[in-house]
């Protein structure tokens, strides 16, 4: 399996192979955070954090990797299917924050192992500000994840989208409903619905 080690930023630190027993090494800094993903063909990747102690940097993080078992059609969410959480956006923006950018290396590597898929890719907004606001808003998400998968290699021609607003809700949180920023946040979400294989 392919090991990568992250700073607390999500910048690549290095890069190893695990040997035939899965065991594999990095040079880390005491008390500092890291996170650490492995990835191998027909497995799906996982990833950890951990924080490494202050006195004895040697640290054992196994990591398990699943048969991807995953079967793919049509009209799939594939998100859902590849375990890959919403790509969630800040309030009032579009930008792809950093573990949104993690869960979108999820969706390359599927794009990239199954070069005939398509995605429409959904993009949604919480039920504050205007109707015709949150449009646009989500419109702008949608395109910022294409363009994120079209800068990281993956053709504009496989990938389509379009914004919702509020009008997919996936709870009770509508306009003059009392609601948490969690429960906001659920609904400020991007789908990737399968269209061709």
């Amino acid at each position: 399996a392919k090991v990568t080690l992250f700073d607390n930023k999500m910048n690549v630190l290095k890069t190893t192979n695990a040997d035939q027993n899965g065991a594999y090494t990095f040079l880390v800094e005491c008390s500092r955070m890291y996170t650490v993903r492995a990835e191998k063909e027909n497995y799906t990747t996982n990833e950890k954090q951990v924080t490494i102690a202050k006195e004895n940097g040697r640290t054992h993080l196994p990591i398990a990797l699943e048969k991807d078992q995953c079967k793919v059609t049509i009209g799939d969410d594939l998100g859902k299917c590849f375990g890959i959480k919403n790509i969630y956006f800040d309030l009032d923006k579009s930008n792809i924050r950093t573990e949104a950018a993690l869960d979108l290396e999820k969706i390359l590597d599927v794009l990239n192992q199954y070069p005939n898929m398509k995605l429409d890719i959904r993009s949604h907004t919480d039920s504050r500000a205007s109707f015709k606001y949150n449009e646009a808003l989500s419109d702008r998400r949608a395109k910022s994840t294409i363009s994120w998968l079209v800068q990281n290699g993956i053709s504009a021609d496989r990938l389509t989208g379009k914004g919702y607003g509020e009008s997919q809700l996936v709870n009770r949180c509508a306009d003059n409903v009392k609601c948490t920023e969690e429960e906001h946040q659920m609904n400020r979400r991007s789908e990737f619905i399968i269209t061709d294989l």
